[in-house]
C-alpha cells in the first residue's frame, strides 16, 4: 500500500515524540533544565544507572534536545537552547491541564504547598518584607540564583532559623516544577511559626517566565 506524500514530514515530527515518550529521558531533561551536569552527576541526581544515563543522553542528543561540551576529561551536558526549556514547560502545563492523574500525582509528590507565581514574586522583590530563600545546595546557588536571594540549604535550615526575620514572609525555592525541597522547607518554616510560601516552578519556572537570574 502506497504511503501518503507527507509521510517523511510526520516521520521527522515523530522523532521528537519518540524521544519524549520515555519517563527516564523526560526526567533527565528536567534535571538538565536546572543546570548543566556531567553524566555522573546526572545519573546521581536522577537516580538512574550510569550506563543507562549515557545511552539516554545519546538519544536526546540525536534529537538535538541536548548538547555537550568537554572540559579536561569531563563532558558536561545541557539543554540545546532556551527553546527546549520553553517547550518542556508548555508540555508540562498542557499535560497538567489535561490529565487528572498527573495533577493527583503532582499533589501527592509535592504535598500541595501554598505557592507564589514567578510574576507575583517579581512584583515583590523590592519589598523588604519578603525574603527569598534558595534551599538548594551551595553549588547550585553559586551557579545561578534569583536576584536578592539568600542561600539556606534545606539540610541547614532547621539549625539556622534564627537568621530569618520573624516579621517577614519567606519565599523558598528549589530547582524545577517537581522539586520537593522547597515544599519541605515551607512546611518546616510554618511549623516553626514563620509565614512561608514556595515559588511555583522553582528557578526553572522563573527562567521560563523570561526573568533573569544572578550568576555566581
Amino acid at each position: 500500500m502506497a504511503g501518503f506524500p507527507e509521510e517523511p514530514i510526520y516521520e521527522q515530527l515523530a522523532r521528537v515524540g519518540k524521544v519524549l515518550s520515555s519517563p527516564v529521558r523526560l526526567r533527565l531533561l528536567d534535571v538538565l533544565d536546572q543546570q548543566e551536569r556531567t553524566v555522573e552527576e546526572l545519573a546521581e541526581e536522577a537516580g538512574i544507572a550510569l550506563k543507562n544515563t549515557s545511552a539516554q543522553l545519546q538519544q536526546l542528543r540525536a534529537a538535538h534536545l541536548v548538547t555537550s561540551r568537554k572540559e579536561g576529561t569531563k563532558v558536561f551536558y545541557r539543554l540545546a537552547d532556551e527553546g527546549v526549556s520553553r517547550f518542556l514547560g508548555e508540555m508540562q502545563m498542557f499535560a497538567h491541564g489535561r490529565l487528572a492523574d498527573l495533577r493527583e500525582a503532582v499533589a501527592r509528590h509535592l504535598g500541595s504547598p501554598e505557592g507564589v507565581t514567578a510574576a507575583e514574586l517579581a512584583a515583590r522583590l523590592a519589598d523588604p518584607g519578603t525574603i527569598v530563600v534558595d534551599v538548594r545546595s551551595p553549588a547550585a546557588f553559586a551557579t545561578a540564583h534569583l536576584p536578592g536571594a539568600v542561600s539556606l540549604p534545606l539540610a541547614e535550615l532547621r539549625d539556622r532559623l534564627e537568621e530569618l526575620p520573624r516579621d517577614a514572609e519567606i519565599v523558598a525555592y528549589c530547582g524545577g516544577p517537581y522539586c520537593v525541597v522547597s515544599p519541605e522547607a515551607v512546611r518546616l518554616l510554618r511549623r516553626n511559626g514563620f509565614r512561608a510560601l514556595s515559588l511555583e516552578g522553582g528557578i526553572t519556572g522563573w527562567r521560563r517566565s523570561g526573568r533573569s537570574t544572578t550568576p555566581g
